[in-house]
């Protein structure tokens, strides 16, 4: 894979600097590189933030067999890698894992959670073979104590996507490819499999509203509430809202980001259908979804085709995501960063990069103290699945750089 002089310069840096790709007359945007790990391929979901540090954390993959956990000062503006996972977690060579595909969550005491994935054809061909897949881990890691291994949650599963009760710390996760829920007290190590909630596809995404909790989606695209309250799972009567002649694959497999407005008390949401969504959460019962419209409206390819795997939302109130990724661009071979005001139903593109400057985004809710936004991207390097990945940090409002 080839490199350009720059960015192995680049990497040398103990400290990195805001990469020199990065659009120069661009102030509101950075892009921020990972240090130390040359072969560096893809994040995924990977990436969330710490309000007791004010940091962002991000799992950076080589898309095989090595993951590194990384720390952004967002104060300091300095990016750091803690280490790899394989070695901080003693992970033995037959229970390797692929990357972490779930966001990075936080608990009331400032440690983050996360957990581990496959991530690559020997997971999904090589169920219960030897050399197959053992299963994907729940973790902990803090500054002072470094990572815990908390354990696999099932065996031969990924664990897709985790979220967190802000309240208590319970842990929820769903898995891949049999889509069980799990919820795990990582404090009594007491892990509970509430069975399967999809089917032949695993939506990525779960979420939790302010109460602690926890919501995913079934095969028909209805939300499901854990409520922990009573215990129970309960089910949405209608599937989420879709465009008429969405493809069947479209309208089953879910939520792909959210973004959270507790102030307004709602969440909103973005499906694989591309429709966003402004979800009424309730503490009790499922609560109402309203249909805001399309990610974006261009009249040249079909409405449920954009691909938006993140979310943010702003301190002014509006929504901003990037489209793109898989196939799905709604410019030619571009990446649009889009503004979209839950006011007026309307988006705007507010930027566009070649796929060789962003391919694709992943992140959902992830804003600073100074209402700086954070995703986790990469870019186009070379042929077929060739890429680097690299952190966005973005801010409507204010300029971030000089």
């Amino acid at each position: 894979m080839k490199r350009t002089l720059h960015l192995w310069l680049y990497l040398m840096c103990a400290a990195p600097a805001f990469a020199q790709n990065s659009p120069a007359n661009d102030k509101h945007t950075a892009f921020i590189e990972y240090p130390d790990f040359p072969e560096a391929h893809s994040t995924w979901g990977s990436i969330g933030y710490n309000a007791a540090s004010n940091t962002v954390f991000i799992g950076v993959t080589n898309h095989a067999n090595n993951i590194g956990l990384y720390t952004f000062d967002a104060a300091q503006k300095t990016m750091k890698l803690n280490g790899f996972i394989k070695e901080m977690a003693n992970l033995r060579p037959y229970q390797w894992q692929g990357k972490i595909h779930s966001k990075i969550v936080s608990a009331p005491d400032g440690s983050i959670y996360f957990s581990t994935d496959g991530g690559e054809s020997r997971e999904e061909y090589l169920m219960e073979h030897p050399q197959g897949y053992a299963g994907g881990f729940f973790m902990k890691w803090d500054a002072n104590n470094g990572l815990k291994n908390l354990g696999i949650g099932m065996q031969y599963e990924s664990i897709k996507d985790v979220d967190i009760d802000p309240k208590t710390g319970t842990l929820y996760g769903i898995t891949y490819p049999q889509a069980h829920f799990l919820v795990y007290n990582p404090e009594k190590n007491q892990m509970r499999d509430l069975g399967r909630l999809a089917s032949s596809h695993v939506p990525r995404v779960l979420f939790t509203d302010w109460w602690g909790n926890c919501y995913y989606v079934d095969w028909r695209q209805r939300l499901v509430k854990y409520e922990k309250d009573s215990d129970s799972l309960v089910f949405a009567r209608e599937s989420l809202p879709a465009f008429p002649g969405t493809p069947g694959s479209k309208i089953i497999t879910g939520v792909t980001a959210y973004a959270k407005d507790e102030s307004k008390g709602i969440i909103y949401l973005v499906t694989y259908g591309a429709k966003l969504i402004a979800f009424h959460p309730e503490k009790n019962g499922i609560g109402k979804v309203e249909d805001l419209g399309g990610v974006i409206e261009t009249g040249k390819a079909p409405a449920w085709g954009p691909y938006v795997p993140n979310l943010n939302i702003g301190q002014n109130g509006k929504l901003y995501y990037i489209i793109g990724g898989h196939g799905n661009y709604v410019l030619k071979d571009k990446t649009v960063l889009v503004e979209f005001d839950p006011a007026t139903k309307k988006p705007t593109i507010l930027r566009e990069y070649p796929i060789t400057s962003m391919t694709e985004a992943t992140g959902s809710d992830i804003r600073d103290k100074e209402g700086n936004m954070y995703f986790a991207a990469r870019r186009r390097t070379g042929e077929g699945d060739s890429s680097r990945p690299f952190m966005i940090q973005f801010n409507p409002e204010k300029e971030i750089r000089k």
